[in-house]
């Protein structure tokens, strides 16, 4: 990987804030957009604008052609067997959604089980919370081990022969926790549960082989990975979504409509009620060809790289609490850390003076926040386009914060 030329592909990283040269560490809440998903996205826009599958005019053709493109390289990108596995999205938050109301409400009652971890995003908890309050399910935690990653022995213990749904992250948003997803849904299966995976951080840095790991479902979002706001997908194993109601009703997913029955369009379309997010989906596409050109491997290797040398450095800072695991080759390019009792607002806000932008508060993880015993932390985390240098600036608004708020106190 040759960073500075990478660095050249992001427009918006070629600016100053507040007098000094942008150093963006909070790629985990939105990543940056290189020039190829800007430009995919205007194109479609000023060339070919137009509704998807019903026009037949040169305009609707070559959307649609855009558009189910993308839901291919989606397919490639990890290795589903067919486009028909592939629902997009508005993005992660959705499609985990989408799996909690049309399959969690149709096929659990009272006696059943849905099993998640404490680390989990809100976007994972509070679906399953609706659920379980609906069909009288047991919704119940994984524990997690002193550092914050989970014991298969964990794992075996709390999955039953009652649990229905295992739903855990593949990484860990807050800690960097990179979870033994194949394992787990291993476990799960033996017991007659699926498994249902939210890959918003893991799909960005890591390849993904959603049949390797034979996961039942799979989600992630767009923005996280260079592509637009707003554009995620499912995946999910055909057998499975072909017995799933869609929860969207509407134009595009049907097939017949009479005055009292109607019936739906087969997968994927299906679940993509209304006019789909077109030039999303084209932006998605084009974030996938970059990520494959620099490739997965490189991102990977880089920001276990980066994510080393900043718990190197920060650790030396008197003061400094790091979570989650210290072996930087079992985490992903996440550090969340906080600094003495200076709240990581403040934290975040002194960053900011100086062009430093990261991440605080509770990281929609508040049961986490809780376990590890504090109302909020500060985020780092790294990307393909993120340098030693900025994590040097990093430690440095680091220094001058403790330095700052000492004086003051």
């Amino acid at each position: 990987m040759n960073i500075r030329e990478i660095r050249e592909m992001f427009p918006i990283l070629h600016q100053e804030v507040n007098g000094n040269p942008l150093v963006y560490l909070d790629s985990a809440a939105t990543s940056q957009k290189p020039v190829q998903v800007i430009e995919a996205v205007d194109r479609y826009y000023r060339e070919y604008n137009s509704n998807v599958h019903r026009g037949v005019h040169t305009l609707g053709t070559r959307a649609t052609d855009g558009y189910e493109g993308a839901r291919e390289k989606v397919r490639k990108f990890i290795n589903a067997k067919s486009i028909e596995e592939i629902i997009f999205t508005r993005g992660t938050t959705t499609a985990l959604n989408t799996v909690a109301a049309s399959y969690g409400r149709a096929n659990l009652s009272q006696g059943d089980e849905i099993v998640i971890s404490y680390m989990e995003h809100h976007s994972n908890i509070i679906p399953w919370q609706q659920v379980a309050k609906a069909t009288g399910a047991t919704l119940k935690y994984l524990p997690l081990q002193e550092d914050g990653s989970i014991s298969l022995e964990d794992v075996r213990a709390t999955v039953t022969s009652n649990t229905k749904i295992v739903s855990i992250m593949h990484v860990s948003n807050v800690l960097g926790v990179i979870n033994p997803i194949k394992e787990i849904t291993k476990i799960a299966h033996e017991n007659g549960a699926i498994m249902v995976v939210d890959g918003a951080q893991s799909a960005p840095h890591v390849k993904i082989d959603v049949q390797d790991l034979d996961c039942d479902f799979f989600a992630f979002s767009g923005h996280k990975m260079c592509g637009p706001t707003g554009i995620g997908a499912l995946y999910g194993k055909k057998s499975l979504l072909e017995k799933m109601e869609p929860i969207e009703f509407g134009g595009e997913m049907i097939d017949f409509v009479g005055l009292y029955e109607s019936t739906w369009k087969e997968l994927p379309w299906k679940f993509e009620g209304g006019t789909p997010i077109i030039a999303g989906a084209i932006g998605l596409g084009a974030a996938i060809d970059f990520l494959q050109e620099v490739g997965l491997e490189n991102i990977e290797a880089h920001e276990h790289k980066l994510a080393a040398y900043a718990m190197e450095k920060m650790s030396t800072i008197e003061g400094m609490t790091i979570y989650g695991p210290r072996d930087s080759s079992q985490r992903a390019g996440v550090v969340t850390f906080n600094l003495n009792d200076v709240h990581p607002h403040d934290v975040a806000t002194v960053l900011d003076a100086d062009g430093i932008a990261v991440r605080a508060g509770h990281h929609c993880a508040q049961p986490l926040m809780k376990w590890l015993n504090v109302s909020a932390t500060a985020r780092a985390s790294f990307y393909l386009y993120n340098t030693e240098d900025e994590i040097d600036k990093l430690v440095s608004g680091l220094i001058k914060t403790k330095e700052y708020f000492s004086d003051v106190f």
